[in-house]
């Protein structure tokens, strides 16, 4: 099984990948750039292609601060991720 945290093993966690594809898929629905996604959550931009790649383990804190900036819920992204 993949590592949950961080990927320095080069393994990809399903389960962050499929968040991040939540993440993103919101994202585009919402017509946003990784960019602007990051600027409205206070997410580090260098941190966004990592969150919907699955590279990035994604604090708590951050995913309700990406929900809130996607206008759903973390429940949500996790629904959609099927966590």
């Amino acid at each position: 099984m993949a590592r949950v945290s961080g990927n320095t093993d080069g393994k990809r966690d399903e389960r962050l990948y499929a968040l991040g594809q939540a993440v993103a898929a919101r994202r585009r629905e919402l017509g946003l750039s990784q960019e602007a996604l990051a600027d409205a959550s206070g997410v580090n931009r260098s941190h966004m292609g990592e969150v919907e790649r699955g590279k990035r383990n994604v604090t708590t804190l951050n995913v309700l601060r990406l929900a809130e900036a996607l206008n759903t819920t973390a429940a949500e992204l996790f629904k959609k991720a099927d966590l």
